[in-house]
């Protein structure tokens, strides 16, 4: 009878539900199992996460007396309780040690990852043709002995940081000493010294100086107001904007757009309360009233006999126009009157102009690389010499202490003279010749301090240096960027106290530096 039942259909789906009972059984005792041990884990994982928080939001006293009461019980444990553990399970828990891992591994952290030196800025780097290729690590130990040699060791101000980092703040309102931070205020700088080093020069990139209002095209001028916190931006979109210098928004002040007048150059008057700007085809020319809030268009200038005006400077006490005509001639226009007075020429055609500190001598250079030096006051030529090696003359300029001349030529070398010894000697010698540009010399400008002469050339991109003066080395770090910064550089200024320095590219921006070792504006 059982067989029968046993091998009837009923009996085997009794047998069958029997095993699914075993089965769920055992299921289900894991189940407990893996449960208690969740939970057990759960709770050790809470008791971390109470740790951490004490750590991070306080109770550092009751936690430090927690952590010795435990570690007084557990050596007691150790020491009293030799009956329920053995020695050997003592030692290894005393001896083993939870190994920490990292959260993150990146197999690529453990190559060396090898940088190109044949880059032209960082030939100079290699000590032979063998250094192809550099590691990161050794490339920044070149970096540290070449910096350590030009500056003739550890610079002070490198050793007082390092001994500020170690050293715990007191108070943490203080000001940094390195004045990483821009300011957050007008005239809220931080300077290091008196005299500013060679070698490296502190600086931070901000946001470009025309941010709120980029060019449409190339920018022609950038240019830093003689006594506002303010920059002026023009170009070929017809367009002259003014910008609020902070660092951070740099907002617009205002702009005015001149109608089939693309700007070629623009330029503050002395007192700061005019712009004056010239196109490139015609002898028209704008002077912007800032305080009254006029344009002014210029058609005609008495004792003018040129087609087209578009080179000119503002003379250093602001009274007159010097106006670049053809021919070798350089017109003396009053902006008074609006009418010319006086002019000079040269032979050949003129290159460039710059006035001396007191505006009492005008120096022109020309296409064949002469100089001539004027005397403003009897229209006299003071004296004329040959630019030391120079085919071509292309630009000009004059240091705001009256001691230095810097002149510019197509091969992309830049002389810089003694302003005194180019008055008195018919060949007088460049103090030093400086040759980081290998296209043409389009544009020079000395700082207010008379301490970087910054040279550029429109002619390629991160074609722009600054030059230590007196030592007359180029700083290793400018243009050393992330990524490309200057292009072509158009024009080139510094703001009245040396603070900030710009410059105008083809890409309708002026980027914004603000130099650290200046304290103000």
């Amino acid at each position: 009878m059982d067989k029968v039942v046993l091998g009837s259909k009923k009996g085997r789906e009794a047998m069958k539900r029997t095993s699914q009972s075993m089965i769920d059984y055992e299921k289900e005792v894991l189940e407990r199992q893996k449960n208690t041990q969740e939970v057990t884990v759960l709770g050790e994982e809470d008791a971390s996460v109470k740790l951490l928080e004490d750590l991070v939001f306080g109770a550092e006293d009751e936690l430090l007396e927690r952590l010795v009461q435990e570690s007084d019980d557990r050596g007691a444990t150790l020491l009293d309780d030799d009956s329920s553990e053995s020695d050997v399970e003592n030692e290894a828990r005393l001896q083993v040690r939870p190994t920490k891992r990292a959260v993150w591994e990146d197999e690529d952290d453990e190559l060396e990852e090898e940088v190109d030196m044949t880059h032209r800025f960082r030939r100079d780097l290699t000590k032979s043709d063998a250094e192809a290729k550099m590691t990161k690590q050794k490339l920044q130990r070149r970096m540290k002995e070449q910096f350590q040699k030009a500056m003739g060791g550890t610079p002070s101000w490198a050793e007082k940081k390092t001994q500020k980092k170690n050293k715990k703040k007191e108070d943490s309102d203080d000001e940094d000493e390195d004045g990483d931070d821009l300011m957050t205020k007008t005239g809220n700088f931080v300077g290091s010294s008196d005299s500013l080093p060679k070698g490296i020069i502190r600086m931070k990139k901000c946001l470009h100086a025309n941010n709120d209002r980029p060019s449409e095209d190339r920018l022609t001028t950038v240019q830093f107001h003689p006594s506002a916190q303010v920059v002026m931006a023009a170009g070929l979109d017809q367009s002259i904007s003014l910008f609020q210098v902070d660092g951070k928004t740099n907002p617009k002040i205002q702009s005015i757009l001149l109608e089939k007048f693309p700007v070629h150059k623009a330029q503050f008057s002395v007192g700061g309360e005019q712009v004056v700007a010239t196109s490139f085809r015609n002898k028209l020319f704008y002077i912007y009233d800032m305080m009254e809030g006029k344009v002014i268009p210029i058609n005609t200038v008495r004792g003018l006999n040129e087609q087209r005006v578009k080179e000119f400077e503002v003379s250093p006490d602001g009274q007159s126009l010097l106006l670049t005509g053809s021919s070798g001639y350089l017109h003396v226009m009053t902006m008074k009157t609006k009418e010319v007075v006086k002019s000079m020429k040269i032979n050949g055609n003129i290159t460039g102009v710059a006035c001396s500190h007191d505006g009492s001598r005008v120096f022109t250079n020309s296409e064949e690389g002469e100089v001539y030096v004027w005397d403003v006051r009897s229209s006299k030529c003071l004296n004329r010499f040959m630019d030391d090696g120079c085919v071509s003359g292309t630009s000009i300029a004059t240091s705001h202490n009256g001691q230095y001349l810097a002149c510019g030529s197509a091969a992309g070398v830049v002389n810089v003279y003694s302003q005194e010894e180019c008055t008195r000697q018919t060949n007088p010698k460049p103090l030093k010749a400086i040759m980081n540009l290998v296209t043409s010399a389009t544009s020079l400008r000395f700082n207010p301090t008379s301490e970087i002469l910054a040279i550029a050339s429109r002619s390629s991109d991160e074609a722009a240096r600054m030059v230590h003066i007196p030592s007359f080395t180029v700083f290793s770090n400018f243009p050393m960027f992330q990524r490309k910064t200057i292009y072509r550089a158009q024009c080139l200024d510094f703001s009245p106290n040396s603070g900030f320095f710009s410059l105008a590219n083809n890409k309708g921006h002026a980027p914004l530096f603000r130099l650290l070792h200046y304290k103000d504006f």
